[in-house]
C-alpha cells in the first residue's frame, strides 16, 4: 500500500509540476533585458591596426617573394620564348630559294595552273578573281567572316545602349543631336548628286569583278564610302530610314550565309567528281563564271556593311 501510495504521489508531483506556472518563469529569456554592450576602444583599434597590416602585407609588391618570382619568371619565359622564335624563323628562312631562282614559289605550277587554265576551270575573265572566288574561295570566306565579327566585337565595345526612362531619354536625345550634322546646304547638295554615283559605279565594280579588275572587296568598298558620305550630310536621323543595325545584321548574316552553302556545295561536288549543275556561261558575258559572281556580290555587302558599321561605331557607338 505504501508503494502504491508513493507512486500515486510521485504522479501528481509530476503533473502538478508540468502544469503550475512559476512565478520565475514567467516571463522568457528571450524577452528579458541585457546589459547594455559598451564597446571595447582598445580591440577595435587593435583590429582596424591588423586589417591595415594584412592589406599592406597583401598589396605589398616589392617585398612578396612570390609576385617578385613571378615577374623574373615571366621576363626569363618571354625572353626564351622570342629567342626560339627567331631561331625557327631563321631556319626557315635559310631554306628560301635564291631571289631569280626558276624554282621560286611565284614561278612553279601552281602559277601556272592559275595562267593556263584559269579561264576554263572558272570561266572567268580576270585570273586574279578566279583564284580569289573559286580556288581560294574558302579562304576568302574566312576573311568575310573576320569583317562581321569584327564589327561585333567593336559593336560590343563600344556601343551605347538606351536606358529606360525619361532623364535618360532625353539625354540620349541630346547626345543624338550633337553627333547630327548642322543644315549644310553645300554639302548635302553635293552629297545628293555624288551618292547615287558612288552607288552605281560600286555596283558596276561588283558586277564585272569577273570581267575586269574589281570584285565584291573594292566594290563593297566604295559603296560603303557613299553610305559615309551620306550619313555625314544628313545624319542618322535620315540614313536609318534604309539602313539600321538590323539591316546591317540579315544582310551579312544572308550573304556570309548564302557563301557557305554554295562553296560548300560546289567543294563536295568536285571533290566527288560530280556534276554540280552550274553552268560557267559564255566567258566574257555579264552572266557567267558559275557562282563567282553571286560571291562577288555576297562579300561586297559585307564588306559595304562592316565599313559603315565601324564608322557608325566609332563615331556614335551605334547605328
Amino acid at each position: 500500500m505504501k508503494g502504491t501510495d508513493n507512486r500515486c504521489g510521485g504522479i501528481k508531483a509530476f503533473w502538478r509540476a508540468v502544469w503550475e506556472k512559476d512565478e520565475s518563469d514567467s516571463q522568457p529569456e528571450i524577452l528579458k533585458l541585457e546589459r547594455e554592450y559598451i564597446p571595447d576602444e582598445h580591440a577595435i583599434l587593435k583590429h582596424r591596426r591588423d586589417h591595415d597590416r594584412m592589406i599592406e602585407k597583401t598589396y605589398d609588391i616589392e617585398h612578396n617573394r612570390i609576385y617578385g618570382f613571378f615577374r623574373r619568371f615571366y621576363r626569363v619565359a618571354g625572353l626564351l620564348c622570342a629567342m626560339a622564335l627567331i631561331l625557327i624563323l631563321l631556319v626557315q628562312v635559310s631554306y628560301l630559294p635564291p631571289v631569280g631562282n626558276s624554282h621560286n614559289p611565284g614561278s612553279n605550277e601552281v602559277a601556272a595552273k592559275y595562267i593556263e587554265d584559269g579561264l576554263q576551270d572558272t570561266g572567268a575573265v580576270n585570273i586574279v578573281t578566279g583564284m580569289i572566288l573559286d580556288y581560294r574561295a574558302f579562304d576568302t570566306f574566312g576573311e568575310s567572316n573576320v569583317l562581321f565579327i569584327a564589327t561585333c566585337t567593336v559593336l560590343i565595345l563600344l556601343r551605347n545602349d538606351k536606358k529606360k526612362g525619361k532623364d535618360s531619354a532625353e539625354e540620349e536625345e541630346k547626345r543624338d543631336s550633337y553627333y547630327e550634322p548642322k543644315n549644310d546646304v553645300i554639302l548635302q547638295t553635293i552629297t545628293g548628286v555624288l551618292v547615287p554615283i558612288i552607288f552605281i559605279f560600286g555596283i558596276y565594280v561588283i558586277l564585272n569583278g569577273h570581267l575586269s579588275p574589281g570584285g565584291g572587296f573594292s566594290g563593297g568598298a566604295i559603296i560603303g564610302a557613299g553610305l559615309i558620305l551620306y550619313l555625314n550630310a544628313f545624319g542618322f536621323k535620315k540614313t536609318e530610314r534604309f539602313f539600321t543595325e538590323k539591316t546591317y545584321k540579315w544582310v551579312s548574316f544572308s550573304a556570309l550565309t548564302f557563301y557557305c552553302l554554295a562553296k560548300s556545295y560546289s567543294f563536295y561536288t568536285g571533290a566527288h567528281h560530280l556534276e554540280s549543275g552550274i553552268p560557267l556561261g559564255k566567258a566574257g558575258a555579264i552572266i557567267s563564271s558559275g557562282l563567282i559572281l553571286p560571291l562577288n556580290i555576297c562579300v561586297g555587302m559585307v564588306v559595304a556593311c562592316t565599313m559603315y558599321a565601324f564608322f557608325a561605331l566609332f563615331r556614335k557607338g551605334g547605328f
